[in-house]
């Protein structure tokens, strides 16, 4: 009897998981703590949504969402606004009060909205585990990732699934207001690569190297500069393959690929 019981667990947990879907089921309306929400519209101005529904008292589910909240925060701090996140209850049974006050308590305020009412939710993404957690993006609505049971690789797995998004997406020829012009040469390039970066006031610079997944290879700069600045970078170390020069300056992003060839 313990077999058949456990051989019908195992086919009910395949066949939620067959029956997850690929695109976003929508919502809207307040959150639980009163602010408008409407998740096809976050996918339409191009930002990344992380959905994870916990079961209350499981105190395996805030570690995760820690760790999902730390790198969000990471993206958000180039990319103000890029990564947003929803928390749900995994069934509609538990209150806004208790998701504001485990969202709350978990120290995960801020990237997780509170919401209530998840199960319908749950159903259309495969089933819950503990936690479930859903990456959504773009304005097709699609799930990037999704799991039922979380690891701590998953974090990157998210991060490279999200960057890849924004690179993919972000208008590489719009400057930030502070920068009139901001040029990287040459393009291929095998060893030194020139960057100048015309400002058009004093301003704080943050200046990396990413591979195309957003995976930082190096710092340039992070400092405060004025007028005509002038820095080099040399990639012979790099591998062949195409790589991003992002420059943050005074919280505004803008982005320079290039591809080295040896």
């Amino acid at each position: 009897m313990k077999k058949i019981k456990i051989l019908t667990l195992v086919f009910m947990l395949v066949a939620s998981i067959s029956q997850a879907q690929t695109t976003a089921m929508q919502f809207s309306g307040p959150d639980c703590n009163g602010n408008p929400v409407d998740l096809f519209a976050d996918l339409d101005a191009e930002k990344a949504v992380v959905l994870f529904f916990f079961m209350p008292s499981c105190t395996s589910c805030p570690p995760p969402a820690q760790k999902i909240q730390a790198m969000a925060n990471n993206i958000n701090a180039m990319y103000p606004g890029k990564v947003k996140g929803y928390a749900f209850p995994y069934q509609n049974s538990t209150l806004c009060s208790y998701s504001s006050a485990w969202v709350s308590s978990s120290g995960v305020s801020a990237l997780y909205a509170p919401m209530n009412n998840g199960a319908s939710h749950v159903a259309h993404y495969g089933g819950f585990g503990m936690p479930t957690v859903v990456l959504l993006a773009g304005a097709d609505h699609r799930v990037m990732f999704s799991t039922l049971s979380f690891s701590t690789s998953d974090t990157t797995i998210m991060r490279d699934s999200i960057m890849a998004f924004i690179n993919s997406t972000t208008t590489i020829n719009e400057l930030p207001s502070a920068v009139s012009s901001f040029s990287v040469f040459p393009n291929p390039a095998n060893a030194n690569v020139s960057i100048n970066i015309n400002l058009k006031e004093s301003s704080n610079l943050k200046m990396d190297v990413a591979d195309i997944t957003g995976k930082m290879i190096a710092v340039i700069m992070d400092e405060k500069q004025n007028g005509l600045v002038t820095k080099e970078y040399n990639v012979a170390e790099l591998p062949n393959g195409n790589y991003l020069i992002r420059l943050n300056a005074n919280g505004q992003t803008v982005t320079r690929k290039i591809a080295v060839k040896h």
